[in-house]
């Protein structure tokens, strides 16, 4: 039996899946985030590891056979500095994070940004690796300097349960690795001013690559040393890999913290001279890529709609199924991060703004003026991806049945929900039975989704509102420039 563990920003998952691809044992464990005054948000490498110990011995506990693997998924971007043994060397920094947002403003307009896209096809936003170890570079070099490894989420955690130093490609991807040679681009590190940390950047795993557990490890986790382990992909492929995402054209829509949208290509080649924005990003096979756009907006901004009125999340599908599409004509743009947007466009400066208002506009209103507008972001985004093919969805905001009604109608066609929420999970699971030379049937696996169906009537209510989203963008980047 696989244990598949995605090591999430706010949450660790541990799950057990039976041949037909369903869950039969899950644990989970909140972890801990910690924002900090100018926007800087941190984590606990120790205490993320003990979420992921947490875990693993509730799930294995429900389980009537020993574990034959353990396969490792989780957040990826941000900057997780370590020393040879492992162990952190400051705590580790969140892809939200924001301290980096003045120095990607200036890459931005001294043409960093686009060299460093012209060779990777991968944007680069102030929580992404680079960003993070320039400004390091500059304002706390000493962490810099004691750290022997400057890497990921999930290979952090695989060092502390194996002892290995590398990283998945998928994480390699962002921003530096070369999509088509799977190495990395030596003109795009020089280019962010870091060639001098080269010794830094871990060199990736060969695709398929199984790990061991150290005495370390398997002491953590209760399990045996030598059991095999595979780290990665991180959360965003591994969640189409779970999905069912698998041929040219199909997408996954992750209603999650990140908005993040996906489209599966066998095509290395991407346009240069595009919008320096979203990433291209190496899967466990070779010769099949994923151009993802992970957009900052997301679940956060609901539960920011929720406290701000004094609402539980529980409300949000009586307030939509309360209100109409269009929102009785109030807009949104749903930029709330603090470190803006990071796809389908570049800009820390990206601010939300609600637009409409008058004294009879009420919480149903405000909700679903979100909510639609957020899935007009999934669209700008879908459509930077190239998505043609069928599309699946997964993450916590699927689970209101009203807002993913507003994502079907709002892209116009069905979307696909599998049966079983732990995708990344899953992913890892499926990459690591791979691996193993072990497969599942992928077929079988898919047979328990269920389909969303979108409402051709409030398609054409939805094209007005999407070319109404898209102007009041171009008016809005006008003003965040000034």
């Amino acid at each position: 039996m696989i244990v598949g563990v995605d090591i999430g920003t706010s949450l660790t998952k541990a799950v057990v899946f039976d041949e037909a691809g369903v869950s039969v044992a899950t644990a989970c464990t909140r972890s801990e985030v910690h924002h900090l005054s100018g926007g800087r948000v941190e984590q606990d490498l120790g205490q993320v590891v003990g979420t992921v110990a947490t875990v693993v011995r509730e799930v294995t506990a429900q389980l009537p056979e020993p574990v034959t693997a353990l396969a490792l998924t989780g957040q990826g971007d941000g900057l997780w500095l370590r020393d040879e043994a492992g162990d952190a060397v400051r705590p580790a920094i969140s892809w939200l994070d924001g301290r980096a947002n003045a120095l990607l403003a200036k890459w931005q307009a001294d043409g960093v940004t686009r060299e460093v896209f012209r060779r990777t096809g991968s944007g680069m936003f102030p929580g992404c690796a680079a960003a993070i170890m320039s400004f390091l570079d500059t304002h706390e070099p000493e962490a810099l300097d004691r750290a022997v490894v400057a890497g990921y989420c999930v290979d952090a955690v695989l060092q502390q349960l194996t002892g290995e130093i590398t990283v998945d490609v998928s994480d390699a991807s962002l921003p530096f690795l070369d999509p088509a040679t799977r190495k990395y681009d030596e003109s795009a590190i020089a280019a962010c001013g870091l060639t001098h940390r080269r010794s830094l950047f871990a060199e990736p795993a060969p695709a398929k690559t199984v790990f061991r557990l150290d005495n370390r490890g398997a002491e953590l986790l209760g399990l045996p040393a030598g059991l095999p382990v595979t780290a990665g992909p991180f959360d965003l492929p591994a969640s189409a890999i779970g999905a069912g995402v698998r041929e040219p054209g199909d997408g996954i829509l992750t209603a999650g913290t990140t908005l993040a949208c996906q489209v599966l290509t066998r095509d290395a080649t991407f346009d240069p001279d595009g919008e320096p924005a979203g990433m291209f990003l190496c899967t466990p096979e070779p010769g099949e890529y994923l151009r993802a756009m992970p957009a900052m907006v997301g679940t956060a901004g609901i539960d920011w709609v929720c406290q701000l009125l004094g609402i539980d999340v529980a409300d949000i599908d009586p307030l939509l199924a309360s209100s109409t599409p269009g929102a009785g004509g109030v807009q949104a743009l749903p930029f709330l991060s603090v470190s803006g947007e990071r796809a389908p466009f570049v800009d820390a400066t990206a601010r939300a703004q609600f637009s409409g208002l008058s004294l009879e506009t009420g919480r149903a209103e405000l909700v679903r003026a979100l909510c639609e507008s957020v899935a007009y972001a999934a669209r700008h985004c879908f459509e930077a991806a190239g998505l043609s093919g069928r599309l699946y969805a997964c993450g916590g905001g699927v689970r209101s049945a009203g807002w993913i009604r507003i994502f079907a109608d709002v892209l116009g066609r069905p979307i696909v929900i599998p049966g079983d929420p732990g995708v990344g999970a899953r992913g890892a699971v499926l990459t690591a039975a791979d691996a193993l030379g072990q497969p599942y049937d992928r077929d079988r696996w898919a047979d328990n989704a269920r389909t969303v169906e979108f409402r051709p009537g409030n398609v054409e209510i939805y094209e007005r509102g999407y070319a109404d989203y898209q102007a009041s963008l171009a008016a809005a980047r006008g003003l965040w420039r000034l």
